[in-house]
């Protein structure tokens, strides 16, 4: 009988010994904690009271940054391993919105982002445990860690009016690839961002600073617009570039 409880006995702590194993694991595959859940969750709150149709109310911000502060505040020590690409994408995409938001909050009334020295490459932010400008963010950890997402470039937003428009939703890590694949194909097709009259196309310079991005495998410029685009672009189109627009996306 003690023979038989003993043995009863190692199978429960071996079972625990097992559960806690795979507890950990789960926890360990996630990538995230439950403070990035937070973070992702307070973002989307943020997001949808001061983003409207592509615009930001920047002197609503300003007047009240508690909000903001809280989430860069919340944001500074978080860690997401790029292994889990989608939380790690989802993170620095959403951080790096709103710093730049915090950046313009910090000089407002601007006209543009770059009445700010430095905006994008001389001033450094803490976040995600290191200090880095936005263009490292957007160089170095998305599109250095991630060269064959293309789609970056369509939910980054530098705050002028010629970048693709904010969301009033954050980026989440379930939701991410669907997010960016909407976001591509609603400025793609938006006659704002591809200017198609007859046979002349003029599209925005984001194409021209960023060819290689667009151009894997032996595709065209065109070939990446046309993947995404609902009416195709002429065929044999001459294919220009219109000046940047770095207008502030401001709510007037």
């Amino acid at each position: 009988m003690r023979l038989i409880a003993h043995h009863k006995q190692t199978n429960t702590m071996i079972k625990k010994q097992m559960i806690l194993a795979v507890m950990f694991f789960l926890v360990l595959s996630l990538g995230y904690s439950q403070t990035t859940t937070e973070f992702f969750e307070k973002t989307d709150t943020f997001l949808k009271k001061f983003v409207k149709e592509g615009r930001v109310d920047y002197k609503a911000i300003k007047s009240d940054a508690s909000g903001l502060d809280e989430l860069l505040d919340m944001a500074k020590n978080i860690s997401v391993s790029k292994e889990n690409s989608r939380a790690y994408q989802a993170f620095w995409v959403n951080g790096y919105n709103l710093l730049v938001i915090k950046g313009v909050v910090e000089n407002y009334p601007i006209n543009s982002p770059l009445d700010v020295g430095g905006f994008f490459d001389k001033s450094k932010h803490e976040i995600g445990g290191t200090n880095i400008t936005l263009n490292d963010i957007e160089n170095k950890l998305l599109r250095g860690n991630f060269p064959s997402e293309p789609r970056f470039h369509f939910v980054l937003v530098c705050a002028g009016l010629g970048c693709p428009p904010i969301i009033n939703t954050a980026y989440n890590p379930t939701t991410l690839d669907s997010q960016l694949e909407s976001q591509t194909k609603k400025a793609l097709n938006n006659p704002d961002f591809i200017r198609v009259e007859k046979n002349k196309v003029k599209i925005s310079q984001i194409f021209e600073w960023y060819k290689d991005d667009f151009t894997k495998n032996g595709k065209s410029v065109a070939d990446f617009i046309n993947h995404y685009r609902t009416e195709k672009l002429p065929e044999n189109a001459k294919v220009s570039y219109y000046p940047y627009d770095w207008t502030l996306n401001a709510i007037k």
